[in-house]
């Protein structure tokens, strides 16, 4: 029987059964006979296909073994579960020492001349050897020394290039960018960070700028009046004097909402504590909140969503604070004043679209119909008549205005809306054998007419420290299989301005080529905890990281990885596109155990002391090699290193919980973890073996994985939640975050609507991406047959 007559020709990779593997063991079975009827069937085929001219395939042996264990016929998968490592998904079915084939050949016949035939063959094999040495002396000597073979998974090679990163080298360019932050505008910055890294050897650097529109502080610091005795105060309170008036500083010119609306509101100011849900509930059942202006802490919930419920409930303005228990104890800022942007992101003026020349501008000075101001701590202490001291026993009381009390309050925003230009840098390190897949790197650079805080010089010497490293390599002849785009950003304190107009500009081309986000957004917020969010196809890869570089050091802590709404310019790759994205960050661990987005708050003059928390910048050199690393294995590696299982796991557990409504999304993800089992085991695994390894395969298989997570952007959602439903509010739950909020939202109008568009939006993504999986497999297994 030839080969194309052969009835139900099976896979050589078999589907094992995690439930027979022992714990600890490889997620394949170790069970010998199943392992040795895997062999033994892609022996065969490798041998079919290496010997066309053969006929016979005998399939005997297989097929008994077969019989002799019925249970590999129809294997299940639920059990199985996530690896500690990615690659431990992967690996190849060890090949037996004894195997012998079943190719027999008959015995050569006897000859007189054998003598001679050894002799000629002999003499051959020397002159072939000779030749052979020959070649390789002059191919050696004509290709540079030190080039990597492209697609090899080469660790002493990472390492190699990480060890050149050293802490004090990222002090100096830290201090060197810092003395730049008082320029106008950010020209000298933007001029300084592409000349360094034109000067490292990075190709094709070069500005990308944007007009766009900017609100920026009025002439004269905002105010808050208290009716019932006049006394102003600024923000920060500080009582009002027309000598503080003439000689505003910029903290005070700078303690603004960016898109606020402008002008004077004298109303009643109502406690509405974090302005979640239950809090309007229960205030409208008491007062009239129409035209009023709302106390609103910061924190919780975003506060683009906060305002948005605000404004249904009819309230005019609304005075924004931090509640100092919210904070570390460690960190005193209650006259402290900050800014927030109210800009979801990109140029207000060209939603959606590009703000390049031509495009139509629109009238968008303001985002909202409230007056929103934000105000210190001891501000707030003075409207409620709190004294400052609130702390007793070591218990911090929150503040609040008493139900009962009326505060009647006069507050005056004047801002300016300008059309600005807005700088990104953008460079590029372009790839060997993939050079249209691109891992885009972006970290953030000082944008003029904005708070001046160091993080983003924390984030430009960071890069630039990799980038340096990582031309040393190149110009000794190396370079990655994928292109890496190195990206500062501008613009990022007004709504991540740069970025967003940088991917609408360039959407239709990093939709198809982007493979990953690497984030370097504040990488130094403190100095206690590492915090990683990473995509759910990314969380073991940087699992595996942590652990690695946590073995070197003498103190590990617990690997914390989660998939999160991050502030930052990743948010357009990750809410827009639906691209892969890792952001390593040090914390401090009392502020992780506080309430969410209060990083919303840019500060004036906190985190200006990043030398205070980091003297040795050992932590800029931990998240540089930690970074570095993940980039080099993305851009790297043959099979991209994404694992479609951990998504389907992710979706399961996004569902648990008392929520309701919920049993035909169980259904549905159950049938899109058995899609992803099946892709990860018959697909990836062999991918990842380079003695299997397929090009034509492997390319179709990358393909795959860096769109697995575009299934789960959805149309609608509320105001400050991400289109990109994998990623939750916080850390602390883990359901899906517009399901819960539908919820709430059904508790408060007391009507089921919108929590059924929120199922339904959750069930068309898990059911997109459970198509898209097998789709995959069928891709995959009709290139098997067309082959066959």
């Amino acid at each position: 029987m030839s080969r194309h007559e052969i009835p139900g020709k099976k896979m050589a990779y078999q589907k094992v059964n995690a439930d027979q593997r022992a714990p600890g063991h490889s997620q394949y079975l170790d069970n010998d006979d199943l392992q040795a009827t895997a062999l033994d069937l892609e022996w065969d085929m490798e041998k079919e296909l290496e010997e066309p001219g053969f006929d016979q395939f005998q399939l005997d042996s297989a097929e008994n073994q077969n019989l002799e264990n019925p249970e590999t016929a129809d294997l299940n998968l639920d059990s199985i579960q996530p690896a500690t490592s990615p690659k431990g998904r992967f690996q190849r079915l060890q090949e037996e020492s004894d195997y012998v084939t079943r190719y027999t050949r008959s015995a050569p016949k006897s000859n007189p001349c054998n003598f001679c035939r050894l002799l000629k063959i002999l003499c051959t094999a020397t002159v072939l050897f000779i030749l052979g040495i020959l070649i390789g002396y002059y191919a050696h000597k004509n290709c540079p020394s030190n080039a990597t073979t492209s697609g090899t998974l080469d660790l002493h090679l990472y390492q190699e290039i990480l060890k050149t990163i050293q802490a004090e080298d990222i002090k100096k360019s830290f201090r060197n960018l810092v003395q730049l932050y008082k320029s106008e505008d950010d020209t000298e910055i933007s001029k300084k960070i592409k000349s360094h890294w034109t000067s490292l050897g990075l190709e094709d650097v070069q500005f990308v700028n944007y007009s766009v529109l900017l609100n920026l502080p009025g002439p004269s610091a905002s105010s808050v009046s208290l009716s019932s005795s006049g006394q102003c105060f600024h923000p920060n309170g500080q009582p009002c004097s027309e000598e503080a008036r003439k000689h505003s500083s910029q903290d005070l010119l700078y303690s603004y909402a960016a898109y606020s609306a402008k002008g004077t509101l004298e109303a009643e100011v109502i406690d509405v504590s974090y302005g979640n849900a239950d809090d309007l509930k229960r205030i409208q059942k008491m007062k009239n909140t129409t035209n009023k202006i709302a106390l609103l802490k910061l924190g919780k919930l975003p506060l683009l969503y906060k305002l948005s419920l605000l404004e249904k409930a009819g309230f005019g303005g609304v005075l924004l604070y931090i509640d100092p228990c919210d904070l570390p104890k460690t960190a005193n800022l209650s006259y402290d004043t900050f800014m927030v942007s109210l800009n979801p992101g990109g140029d207000p003026s060209t939603p959606g679209y590009p703000s390049v020349d031509g495009s139509f501008r629109q009238n968008r000075s303001n985002l909202t119909s409230l007056l929103v101001q934000p105000i210190s701590a001891s501000l707030v202490a003075k409207l409620i008549s709190s004294p400052n001291s609130r702390t007793k026993n070591s218990i911090c009381s929150p503040l609040e205005l008493p139900n009962n009390d009326q505060r009647i309050v006069s507050m005056q925003i004047q801002t300016v809306s300008k059309f600005k230009t807005v700088t990104n840098v953008v460079g590029y390190l372009k790839g060997l054998t993939s050079p249209d897949r691109y891992i885009v790197v972006g970290s953030r650079h000082h944008t003029a007419y904005s708070y001046y805080g160091q993080e983003w010089a924390s984030s430009t010497a960071i890069i630039t420290a990799f980038i340096r490293a990582l031309m040393l390599r190149v110009k000794r002849g190396w370079r990655p299989d994928r292109t890496i785009v190195f990206c500062s950003w501008g613009g990022t304190a007004f709504g991540n301005i740069g970025s967003y107009e940088w991917g609408e500009d360039f959407r239709k081309v990093l939709q198809r080529n982007v493979v990953a986000y690497i984030s370097l957004h504040s990488p130094i917020r403190g100095n206690s905890s590492l915090y990683s969010v990473a995509s759910p196809s990314l969380q073991q890869l940087v699992v595996e990281k942590n652990n690695f570089n946590c073995s070197r050091r003498a103190k590990c802590q617990e690997t914390n990885v989660s998939s999160v709404q991050i502030e930052g310019d990743a948010d357009y790759f990750i809410n827009h596109l639906g691209i892969p994205t890792v952001q390593f960050a040090y914390e401090d661990i009392t502020a992780l155990e506080g309430p969410s987005f209060l990083s919303e708050a840019l500060f004036l003059k906190r985190a200006t002391k990043i030398e205070e928390m980091d003297p040795f910048f050992h932590l800029h050199e931990t998240i540089t090699k930690l970074s570095g690393e993940v980039i080099l294995q993305i851009a790297n590696e043959p099979v991209l290193p994404f694992n479609a299982l951990d998504i389907a796991i992710e979706v399961q557990n996004s569902l648990k919980g008392d929520q309701p409504y919920t049993h035909q999304l169980l259904a549905l993800a159950s049938r899109l973890r058995e899609s992803a089992e099946l892709f990860q085991s018959d697909e990836m695994r062999p991918a990842n073996d380079p003695k299997e390894r397929i090009p034509i395969r492997v390319r179709m298989l990358n393909d795959i994985l860096q769109d697995m997570e575009k299934s789960f952007l959805v149309e609608q959602v509320p105001p400050g939640f991400y289109r990109n439903i994998l990623y939750h509010l916080d850390g602390k739950t883990s359901q899906f975050s517009i399901l819960l909020e539908a919820w709430e939202h059904c508790k408060l109008l007391a009507s089921n609507e919108t929590i059924q568009e929120a199922l339904s939006e959750v069930l068309n993504s898990i059911n997109s991406a459970q198509v898209y999986f097998k789709a995959g497999l069928d891709v995959f297994d009709s290139v098997l047959v067309g082959k066959n």
